[in-house]
């Protein structure tokens, strides 16, 4: 007996903007089907004893000495501007004033 309904599978291929034929819907309610299924056997797992992770490998980040340094002055940042005033970069106005 499925546990997935043909209403299952038109529900996540509409959410994904997936236009399905009746043998097509058929065909994956029997593939996600047995997906399911297969996961459904990791329930059978004893994890009393295993610790909640957030990654299956240990992450580390790694961040640079934090240090002053010299910066581009105006007139080099401003040097590929496409359009600047000499002291800014002049960009389109993206909100209301009034």
């Amino acid at each position: 007996m499925s546990e997935l309904s043909a209403d299952d599978v038109k529900k996540v291929a509409s959410l994904a903007r997936l236009k399905l034929s009746p043998e097509e819907i058929a065909r994956y309610q029997e593939q996600l089907d047995n997906v399911l299924s297969y996961v459904h056997r990791l329930d059978e797992v004893d994890t009393a004893d295993v610790e909640p992770m957030a990654h299956a490998v240990e992450v580390v980040n790694v961040f640079r000495r934090d240090e002053p340094r010299a910066s581009l002055d105006r007139e080099q940042a401003l040097a590929n501007a496409p359009q600047s005033d000499g002291q800014y970069f002049l960009v389109p106005a993206i909100l209301d004033e009034g």
